[in-house]
């Protein structure tokens, strides 16, 4: 078995974790009980020594497709072959708001038509492979353990089949087959931490447990209030980022996966497992604007934690990234015994940019605050004093060289971005005020937020290239800067805007994809390239859409959701050959999709009612 395109895999998940599925039926992917926990199947990364649970049907002779169930994060593998059609239903139960170390990954495998027999393949590899287990086969199904930790594996069987499964243990990994005719439904669940022995389900059981599952999703989905023309890329982006989102405590962590390279065989091979404060930010903000209301209240909430933990420190009132219990320890470790996705080595644990200074988060956050409170949710006694404290550090901090949006490892610079977001932090902090009454010293940040839009139009415009650049010692272009009139910073038709986005449709701009910015010009302290960044693409539609370049901006939009994979998602970036690269699915990609389309979708509203 070789290891499977980034682009061939779908995500499931319960709220706490998830799973990628490969389109044959494999689990290369699953880290436990969270998101960061180490993971039992990480053939993703190390197809020989990670792990993976797969199912498909007996020999090499057949084909998949694989689709989501409607409006769902229920996962439908089908498989055809000379003798029939077959499918596996995969998916989680939402585990509710209450951490824990119990989780279940169902698995209902069908016979629709004639007949199958599925090779069932469990290997669990422990710890990221780092601990040997063994394995107990019991009549209800078996137990796979290691280092304390365990995996229970429950049959689902009806009276009558002793003949149709067969099971045999090898170097304790578990191989099975299955003999079903059309109308049977069999199948098998993991559970992690279970509390008591394997036990036999009846099909009646998984299937209440699928039709709880179908109701959840299809229950959250309704809350949204979008009803315009992207209606399903932006419904399954929607369901992406709450796959994402870290229930107990309201944390979404960037990508559910560690180590996927931003280039094949290169040294760019980060774990996105953790809250950025940014990525939150940006993706409560995107389900705003479906009407979803509740995921930012959790985030409000569980920012306002972090702001008090941090009162007193000299270091600032966030740090740009945490665990997704709002723990600060990401160490940045190497995990030598494995390869790599196609070789791409370093295969990195932990994440070594967590302290760095990134000035831009505190706009990000106090944007999609702003965002809440204008849809309605109230703004409490404590919260505010929270967003006090970091406006009023940042009063204090904001005029210094910082490491920036993309985490270079460069050194620190005076980036055009940050000082953007540092404007977007005070007129968003002086706009609650305002509308909501709340106390705050407004004549000392409004002069703060002068002072920086000033700066930004004096030092971070560069009168030779007409743009808007990196930073102010620099030429180069930044993709980040597309955000400047999405913000509000500038007005999308200012000369000066529409100066700099020409400049980076010669630079940045291939075929509407577009790069963040150029390495060579810029070193960023690593070695390799990339390809073009998804979620800079989706921003540059927004951008034109707010130039007044409709057209370019449909055209743009529509070009970016072929590179979509099979059941619509989106990685964090785009290879020269097309090829999906990068963490997978990447929230930044999913909530700009949301950004670009539905503030496209408003403008071609406003031209339709124009034209007579």
């Amino acid at each position: 078995m070789t290891e499977t395109a980034i682009a061939d895999h779908a995500l499931i998940g319960d709220l706490q974790t998830a799973a990628l599925v490969t389109t044959d039926g494999s689990v290369d992917w699953l880290c436990l009980p969270r998101f960061d926990s180490p993971s039992v199947f990480g053939a993703l990364l190390d197809d020989e020594r990670g792990g993976h649970f797969r199912i498909h049907p007996a020999g090499i002779d057949y084909t998949t497709k694989q689709t989501y169930f409607p409006d769902t994060a229920v996962l439908v593998t089908r498989f055809f072959t000379e003798a029939g059609v077959g499918q596996v239903v995969d998916f989680m139960p939402p585990s509710g708001e209450t951490a824990t170390e119990t989780h279940r990954l169902v698995r209902m495998v069908q016979c629709v038509r004639g007949t199958m027999s599925f090779d069932v393949d469990i290997a669990p590899r422990f710890d990221y492979g780092r601990h040997q287990h063994r394995t107990q086969v019991t009549e209800g199904g078996a137990v796979f353990a290691a280092n304390g930790s365990t995996l229970t594996l429950h049959v689902v069987r009806e009276p009558g089949d002793e003949q149709k499964a067969r099971v045999t243990v090898e170097d304790d990994d578990l191989h099975a087959s299955l003999d079903l005719e059309a109308g049977e439904v069999r199948g098998l669940v993991l559970e992690s931490a279970a509390d008591g022995p394997p036990r036999v389900l009846r099909v009646a059981e998984i299937r209440a447990l699928f039709d709880e599952t179908v109701r959840y999703w299809r229950s959250w989905l309704a809350g949204s209030t979008y009803t315009g023309r992207w209606r399903e890329a932006i419904q399954r982006s929607a369901i992406t980022l709450k796959l994402m989102t870290y229930a107990p405590t309201g944390g979404l962590v960037a990508a559910p996966t560690a180590a996927l390279p931003e280039q094949i065989g290169g040294e760019r091979n980060w774990d996105y497992r953790y809250t950025w404060v940014r990525d939150a930010s940006f993706s409560v903000h995107a389900l705003l604007r479906l009407g979803m209301v509740d995921e930012a209240a959790s985030f409000g909430r569980w920012l306002g934690d972090r702001v008090r933990e941090r009162e007193g420190s000299d270091s600032g009132p966030l740090n740009i990234m945490y665990r997704i219990d709002g723990s600060s320890d990401l160490k940045e470790d190497v995990m030598d015994h494995w390869g790599g996705y196609r070789g791409s080595a370093p295969v990195r644990i932990g994440n070594g940019a967590a302290e760095q200074l990134q000035l831009d988060i505190y706009g990000e956050a106090l944007d999609s605050l702003s965002a809440a409170a204008r849809a309605g949710l109230e703004i409490p006694y404590r919260g505010w004093m929270a967003l006090r404290h970091v406006l009023d550090w940042l009063t204090d901090n904001w005029d210094q060289p910082e490491e920036g949006i993309w985490e270079t490892r460069g050194g620190r610079q005076s980036f055009t971005y940050g000082r953007v977001m540092c404007w977007v932090a005070f007129d968003r902090g002086i706009r609650m005020s305002v509308e909501h009454g709340l106390p705050a010293p407004l004549e000392r940040w409004t002069a703060e937020r002068d002072r920086i839009y000033e700066q930004v139009m004096d030092r971070g415009f560069h009168a030779t290239r007409e743009a808007f650049v990196q930073h102010y010692d620099t030429d180069v272009l930044d993709a980040a800067l597309l955000r400047m009139p999405t913000v509000g910073f500038i007005a999308g038709t200012d000369p000066r805007w529409l100066s700099t986005l020409r400049a980076m449709d010669g630079e940045l701009v291939t075929d509407s994809l577009v790069y963040r910015y150029d390495p060579d010009a810029s070193p960023d302290g690593l070695r390799g390239s990339e390809g073009t960044f998804s979620l800079c693409s989706f921003a540059y539609v927004d951008a034109l859409t707010r130039a007044g370049r409709i057209d370019d901006a449909r055209t743009a939009f529509e070009k970016m959701l072929t590179y979509a994979n099979h059941v619509g998602l989106f990685s964090e970036e785009i290879a020269l050959t097309g090829e999906q690269i990068g963490n997978f699915p990447q929230a930044f990609t999913h909530l700009s999709l949301i950004d670009a389309a539905t503030g496209l979708d408003a403008a071609l509203d406003r031209l339709h009612r124009s034209r007579p």
